[in-house]
């Protein structure tokens, strides 16, 4: 079973951090992010890892090497130019002929990866998205009106239920075939076009630990929360 982790971003809103550490080296504990990532691969089962690097690649490759010392066999493809968040995919077309995981190298999560891609071989789809729940509160007393100055209805501090992206995927090898090689193409699009083309695309919620360290608060709650991020595995659902 193969993973690409997507590592190649600049993490400008962890900045002034990012400016000589790439986002997926910062540490975590006595670890790194992408270590923390390629430790729990290789947990469950996945043995072959292509690493996609932009910014400050040659940092991240020298850190990775081949892989070995982690127990995994480790490639890399590097952007000259960004190309989105699924680009990178169509310049690696001729290593992907099976289903395979992708996912951010910024996310910190006990999502049992195994199960997750068990689950994706399954249902069939051409991808499927891990979700987990995000609860949101609005600090005021929200009103509604008529548009004629008559006041409606009022909630005081409403709060909403959404499930989010977790940043990491499941594909099958035909999501190629919406790809072009050295072409910008972010998920939101990908997803987009592939429910236009009348594919199948699934859910797999997951309830359990989920961090996306994208600014300083992120990265500080992760390094007050270490433990959840050293070989723990988790439940999820389909």
């Amino acid at each position: 079973m193969k993973a690409v982790i997507l590592a190649g971003g600049k993490g400008r809103r962890l900045e002034p951090y990012t400016t000589i550490i790439p986002k997926p080296l910062m540490p975590i504990g006595d670890k790194s992010i992408l270590e923390i990532i390629l430790r729990q691969l290789r947990e469950h089962g996945i043995r072959d890892v292509t690493i996609a690097v932009g910014h400050l690649a040659e940092l991240i490759m020298a850190f990775c090497g081949d892989g070995g010392r982690f127990g995994l066999s480790i490639t890399y493809s590097r952007e000259e130019k960004p190309l989105g968040t699924a680009g990178c995919l169509g310049l690696i077309k001729g290593d992907l002929s099976d289903p395979f995981l992708m996912m951010n190298g910024d996310v910190l999560t006990t999502l049992p990866f195994s199960a997750f891609m068990d689950c994706h071989n399954r249902n069939g789809a051409v991808a499927t998205i891990a979700l987990n729940k995000r609860d949101y509160f609005i600090d005021f007393g929200i009103v509604e009106t008529d548009g004629d100055g008559n006041i409606v209805g009022y909630t005081e501090k409403p709060g909403f239920e959404h499930y989010v992206s977790m940043g990491v995927y499941a594909f099958d090898p035909r999501v190629l075939d919406y790809i072009t090689p050295y072409e910008y193409i972010d998920f939101p699009d990908l997803i987009r076009i592939l429910l236009a083309a009348g594919e199948t695309v699934r859910a797999y919620t997951y309830d359990g630990y989920w961090l996306d360290i994208g600014r300083v608060d992120d990265y500080q709650e992760a390094n007050s929360e270490m433990s959840p991020f050293y070989g723990a595995s988790g439940a999820g659902g389909g």
